[in-house]
């Protein structure tokens, strides 16, 4: 006879913590963003509160923007947190770009936690104003 043994609940509560410690490191928030499209391309303003430019991450590989930060938000010396509402310092966000922007010429500021990438349009997908011969 086989007796199958099932873990003990402090058992299973450690393994859950173990789990969720896994999850945890791997998590990250989601920044709200706005983008803005104009005749000359986006610009998008990303909310990343306590970021620094050391902290922040920019990646652009073929057509995806991968947007990566860390907050530096710490609890002042000699004071203690009692409530956290956002324990996570972690943020990440990738997009896919159309392949009417000019990801080579992406422009970044970040000012006061908010991240601002300008994408111009490429060339070709530039409005253009044709001119006509009089004959």
């Amino acid at each position: 006879m086989t007796t199958h043994t099932s873990p003990s609940v402090a058992q299973r509560a450690q393994l859950s913590r173990k789990d969720d410690s896994a999850r945890y490191s791997d998590a990250a928030l989601t920044p709200p963003v706005d983008v803005i499209e104009d005749s000359g391309g986006i610009t998008l303003y990303a909310d990343l509160p306590g970021v620094s430019r050391d902290k922040l991450g920019l990646h652009v590989a073929s057509d995806t923007l991968t947007i990566e930060a860390e907050s530096d938000l710490a609890v002042p010396e000699g004071l203690e947190s009692s409530h956290t509402e956002v324990g996570l310092a972690r943020f990440r966000r990738v997009f896919t770009l159309s392949k009417e922007l000019d990801t080579g010429a992406i422009s970044a500021e970040l000012k006061q936690g908010v991240l601002k990438l300008r994408i111009p349009k490429a060339e070709h997908a530039q409005p253009r104003r044709i001119e006509v011969q009089a004959a």
